[in-house]
């Protein structure tokens, strides 16, 4: 896909208070201009995912794949507070020539959207056919079909919900707790900080990521003679450096207050009411083992809305079923994809 950057010199206002004199937001689409009237797929990234899809779901974007971006145009867009080159903690502050770091606006999963939309503007777009989004990207995509209902024609809310829950906001606490606890990040005097904490908060995410089914068969110690376990441990170790090298300590922390942001409800007379609201054809697909982001909450999402249907995936990986069994997600996506060409 082909990286562009945005940027808007109208200030951009945060729901929590707070405002950008410039906003900088960078996105990939279809290797080639956006043609009025074609097909548009509109993907919303995960956490630490970034705008470029290709990258971190490869099987299902690209050239031949279920998200065609020689068939389709295929918009994603990076999110508000991510470190990738949009607008966030780790941007230099024109007032201070430095980073943000703790003086960046907080940020919701509506200023996400609102920082996106934007992004279609600019580009032209008057109508998404297909928006898809997966974990606080779907979060995503059930604020903006809220925001924009007659602008999004069909939506997939994958592994996601519709509200942020109390086990979720204790994962995202833990891993700010870790955060605090390297003073290099309290310290705020470089992006270098927080690295230490950031490893750790990794490895508290990775667990409400993955399930004990996982675990169990892929960290396995092989020898029936081990004195003590450390393939898990290994592995932790491994996923933690991993973001290091990749995210900003800053960042992460902002997103996961944006992740405890997540009410679809919020000024809009609760959930049951702002569901009313959509009138895109949706698609709820859960995975069977997703801790996070039980099956049985997507279902009752599908059961309020209206023109919903219920997919579900089984997968030995949790919530991250949905970057692991892309053979099952294409075959759930495709009818549904196809259904108005």
């Amino acid at each position: 896909m082909e990286f562009h950057k945005f940027i808007s010199e109208e200030p951009f206002h945060f729901e929590a208070g707070g405002t950008l004199d410039r906003l900088t937001l960078v996105y990939h689409t279809s290797p080639r201009p956006y043609r009025p009237g074609e097909k548009v797929v509109w993907i919303c990234h995960a956490l630490t995912g970034n705008s470029n899809p290709e990258d971190w779901w490869p099987q299902m974007v690209g050239p031949g794949k279920i998200f065609d971006t020689d068939k389709y145009y295929v918009v994603c867009a990076g999110m508000l507070g991510s470190p990738y080159g949009s607008s966030s903690p780790a941007s230099t502050n024109p007032a201070t020539g430095r980073p943000y770091f703790f003086d960046f606006p907080q940020v919701t999963v509506r200023d996400i959207v609102r920082a996106n939309i934007r992004v279609r503007e600019h580009l032209g777009i008057e109508r998404i056919d297909l928006m898809i989004g997966p974990s606080i990207g779907g979060f995503q995509a059930l604020e903006w079909v809220i925001m924009e209902p007659d602008l999004i024609r069909e939506a997939v809310f994958l592994a996601t919900s519709v509200r942020v829950t109390p086990f979720l906001t204790a994962f995202n606490e833990s891993q700010r707790m870790a955060l605090l606890a390297d003073p290099t990040f309290r310290a705020a005097e470089s992006l270098d900080g927080g690295k230490a904490g950031l490893a750790c908060a990794r490895s508290i995410a990775l667990i409400s990521y993955r399930c004990s089914r996982g675990y169990n068969t892929t960290q396995f110690e092989p020898s029936q003679d081990t004195l003590f376990a450390d393939r898990a441990a290994s592995y932790q170790r491994y996923q933690g450096k991993k973001l290091v090298d990749r995210f900003d300590a800053y960042c992460y922390w902002y997103l996961t207050y944006a992740l405890d942001s997540m009410n679809i409800g919020r000024g809009r007379g609760g959930v049951e009411e702002a569901l009313k609201k959509i009138r895109a054809r949706c698609l709820v697909v859960g995975i069977d083992t997703d801790v996070i982001f039980p099956p049985e909450q997507a279902r009752t999402t599908a059961e309020i809305l209206c023109h919903a249907e219920y997919r579900e995936i089984r997968s030995n990986f949790g919530h991250d079923g949905f970057l692991v069994e892309s053979d099952q997600l294409s075959a759930i996506l495709a009818p549904f994809l196809e259904s108005r060409e």
